[in-house]
């Protein structure tokens, strides 16, 4: 039994590439942010051992 796979009609393989092209995007912010989100975690991570040696 062969796989027949149906031709994407023009519509729905420029909606395809839409969200593929949405999630490109999405992917680069998240690498751009990813620096600022480590360091905001390393300074709570600093603050909360300062807090226990202080406290």
């Amino acid at each position: 039994m062969a796989w027949n796979t149906p031709r994407l009609d023009s519509e729905r393989s420029r909606r395809r590439l839409q969200i593929l092209a949405e999630l490109a995007g999405a992917r680069a912010v998240r690498q751009r942010e990813r620096p600022q989100r480590e360091r905001t975690e390393r300074l709570r991570q600093l603050i909360a051992t300062r807090r226990r040696v202080a406290g």
